[in-house]
């Protein structure tokens, strides 16, 4: 579908009310609009990626000499701008004729808004309608590209370069209006056939939206909670996690990203759900650090950025770029526990692992791993011996702690050949 034209927005109502008149450029009114902004600045230009009607006052036209408002046309034009539209009768009482001049030089469209109308108004409207018209900005081929909601997430999460206008007016097309002090949290789901599990996860968080999507083989989604209350002890992410496991079918892996404020800006609401994606990405992959899930019916497998932000900084980067790295990591520190673990088949590994996350409580982590105190000390004599060292020696725990996430990411990838798959 072609992209909105200058002639078109110019046809808008709302831009119609500010009585427009074209001083230049009448033969390129067919240029396609990619965005419309509003600023003040001189040096706007600077701003603009190309494609974009520009607003203004005229404030930075005043007080300025003939050249230095020559040069600005110029720069609006090397920047590939769609046009400017300058509101004259307040801060500029009158088009200066160099600016004119220039625009007919460059065959710049140039327009003249004789009556004060918002420009917040204008950008909207405009916008709106070029967002409806399934403009992004971008030439992207994807099979969901006329499902304004899922271009809109498959954006943010592939790390677009979008800005916070655009945004919002997308968002605000697809329904998603997160209020004031609301806070953000990115998720995504494996296994599910549609975006159903979003939709009541958000109903049992009496949350204030949320922007889903069902792409091959996942959900992708922006949950919106209320704001709370100052002093309120309400943790989003476990909200969210709890919400999930509530919700969510057997089989299903849920991965949750962490909390963002709704107001803190596109780049944020990126980062959650990008999180929410390598989370996932990872639950998928690396086996898990716990014991095995008790026997029962399967349940879904809830996990966040938190549980695995050790995973995810030893992978940042890729699998790939890491992989040989992760390998030395694991053969300097636990080279003899796995020599040993090989050749007598035991359970050693994870059982340091379990005692380590756990506060290295023997009680805690007997009790998770359904062994005997008695048992559970044999196990660490024995690791202790291999290692030779101290397992409850403060200074250890980080490297060993990294080390034993290491070798689970390595076998996990070794397992899953072709390493970390792609989400949405």
């Amino acid at each position: 579908m072609p992209a909105l034209t200058l002639r078109e927005v110019l046809a808008l109502d709302t831009v119609r009310a500010a009585e427009p008149r074209l001083l230049a450029g009448e033969g390129t009114l067919d240029r396609p609009v990619r965005w419309v902004h509003s600023s003040e600045v001189y040096e706007g230009a600077n701003f603009l990626d190309g494609g974009e009607l520009l607003l203004t006052n005229g404030f930075g036209l005043t007080g300025t000499d003939e050249e230095t408002r020559r040069r600005y046309v110029r720069e609006l034009a090397a920047r590939g701008a769609a046009g400017l539209a300058v509101e004259v009768g307040r801060s500029l009482p009158r088009m200066p004729d160099e600016v004119t001049d220039e625009a007919r030089r460059l065959d710049l469209p140039l327009l003249a808004l004789h009556r004060v109308v918002p420009f917040v108004r204008i950008t909207e409207a405009a916008n709106r309608a070029i967002v409806a018209r399934g403009l992004s900005g971008r030439s992207v081929v994807r099979p969901w590209s006329d499902d304004h909601t899922a271009a809109l997430l498959a954006d943010l999460a592939d790390g677009q370069a979008l800005n916070q206008p655009e945004v919002e007016a997308r968002a605000a097309l697809a329904g998603f209006l997160p209020g004031e002090g609301a806070r953000l949290v990115g998720v995504s789901v494996h296994g599910a056939r549609d975006a159903g599990v979003a939709d009541r996860a958000v109903r049992r968080l009496g949350g204030s939206g949320v922007l889903r999507a069902v792409f091959p083989g996942d959900v992708l989604a922006l949950t919106a909670l209320p704001g709370t209350r100052t002093g309120s002890t309400r943790d989003p992410v476990r909200a969210v996690q709890d919400a999930f496991r509530a919700v969510a079918g057997p089989r299903l892996t849920v991965a949750v990203g962490h909390a963002v404020a709704a107001g803190s800006g596109w780049l944020r609401w990126s980062e959650t759900l990008r999180t929410a994606r390598t989370t996932l990405e990872l639950a998928l992959t690396v086996p898990p650090a716990g014991p095995p899930a008790a026997e029962g019916p399967p349940g879904p497998l809830v996990t966040s950025s938190r549980a695995l932000a050790l995973e995810r900084e030893l992978t940042r980067g890729g699998v790939d770029a890491n992989r040989d790295r992760l390998a030395r990591l694991v053969q300097h520190t636990l080279g003899p526990l796995l020599a040993w673990e090989a050749a007598h088949p035991s359970d050693l590994v994870r059982t340091l692992e379990v005692h380590l996350r756990h506060g290295c409580s023997p009680t805690r982590t007997a009790a998770l791993l359904h062994i005997g105190r008695q048992s559970l000390y044999q196990r660490l004599d024995r690791i202790e011996s291999l290692l030779d060292l101290e397992i409850d020696d403060p200074d250890l725990l980080g490297e060993l702690l990294t080390a034993l996430c290491a070798h689970r990411i390595v076998r996990g990838v070794r397992a899953a050949s072709g390493g970390l798959r792609t989400v949405a």
